[in-house]
């Protein structure tokens, strides 16, 4: 017997463990693994994010796929917080993991829970990180697996998925065609869709990220500000330290914001209460958060909310600015995306969000040799 179930996010009808439902069979929300018991997995020879002792889906350590992902370094950004005027200032190096980005975290769990199941076949859609991760995984896993990605999306992520041994897919079109064309698949073959968007079981492993910030930092810091555009790494992040606080082992959350980017801002615009749709061809350097209809939408506004976060929206200059900072002054070569995090930090210093003396951590979520705009 299961030690999990899974249960909607909004009306809250329990469904039980499995990896092809996405959505409740009732109100057609999103779903979250809900644990019946705890099974922490044994720590013995499994290092990194495994040895965390967080509540794992997974049953056995034999089921585990890893690279070694999990155990970034938190780095102090003495000279960028100083131009900030903060006290304290750090990056917690995600572009460390495996293939490059924080989505390790994520496809450990689930490419785990998949393999678990016995899954043959997997489908994922991705503009480019996520599907770099689910690629590499699925590799060590042994399942084949099929990513779609815009025709778009930057040749190096594109690259690394091919050479990871996945069926590469590109389409013509928007980030939202990909999806549906990966669904569509899916249907037409009887495959797995492991989509990282919408799997309840890639949170597990994002949420280790609080975990190790919880390890890290002490204190914790009072802001975490995080690139959002699926919501994958904050909604996780909120469920990690709600875990940690219902255990005693921590006090109060940190304030969680979302960072988007002017362009494409779904979750920006609902946090202020104001409509927004995607303008025809509008583009943001920062890709990965380049998502105009975020399944989990409603539920990373519960997260900002609940912890006393913010979201807000920042233009594409300031992302190239803050990139360049980042590599010139802290010699951290950081992706446009991660770079949205630092540039929503100088705007939360002006709008008074963040006090000079409060900690401030940023995850900087992906390598910058995989997306980046020309010099």
């Amino acid at each position: 017997m299961s030690h999990t179930q899974l249960r909607c996010i909004e009306c809250g009808a329990p469904h039980q463990a499995d990896v092809h439902t996405l959505f409740c069979r009732q109100c057609g929300s999103p779903l979250a693994v809900e644990y019946l018991g705890v099974n922490l997995l044994p720590r013995v020879g499994l290092g990194g994010l495994w040895g965390l002792g967080a509540p794992s889906p997974v049953h056995h350590p034999n089921s585990v796929v890893s690279l070694g992902e999990g155990a970034t370094p938190v780095a102090p950004l003495a000279t960028l917080g100083k131009r900030l005027g903060l006290d304290a200032l750090f990056g917690k190096l995600e572009y460390q993991s495996p293939t490059g980005s924080f989505k390790d975290r994520g496809s450990t769990v689930l490419m785990s829970v998949l393999r678990e199941m016995g899954v043959a076949e997997i489908a994922e859609d991705s503009s480019g990180n996520a599907g770099a991760s689910i690629a590499a995984y699925a590799t060590r896993a042994g399942i084949p697996a099929h990513v779609f990605a815009p025709a778009s999306a930057p040749l190096a992520k594109l690259q690394q998925i091919h050479l990871y041994g996945a069926h590469v897919h590109l389409i013509e079109g928007p980030r939202e065609v990909a999806t549906q064309a990966a669904v569509d698949y899916v249907a037409q073959r009887g495959l797995v869709y492991a989509s990282h968007n919408l799997s309840p079981y890639f949170l597990e492993g994002t949420k280790t990220f609080a975990y190790e910030v919880a390890g890290q930092c002490r204190p914790l810091p009072q802001h975490i500000v995080i690139p959002v555009g699926n919501g994958s790494l904050l909604i996780g992040v909120w469920r990690g330290f709600l875990e940690l606080r219902a255990q005693g082992r921590i006090g109060e959350v940190p304030r969680l914001h979302a960072i988007q980017a002017e362009a494409v801002r779904p979750i920006a615009s609902a946090y202020e209460g104001k409509a927004w749709r995607p303008q025809p061809g509008a583009r943001t350097v920062a890709g990965g958060i380049s998502v105009a209809q975020p399944p989990r939408l409603r539920q990373a506004l519960h997260a900002i909310r609940e912890t006393g976060g913010t979201s807000v929206a920042v233009p594409d200059e300031a992302i190239v600015r803050w990139q360049m900072a980042l590599a010139r002054e802290e010699g951290i070569y950081a992706e446009p995306t991660s770079a949205a995090a630092f540039a929503g930090v100088e705007m939360l210093v002006q709008q008074g969000v963040i006090a000079v003396d409060e900690p401030v951590l940023a995850p900087i979520t992906g390598m910058g040799l995989k997306d980046s705009p020309p010099p």
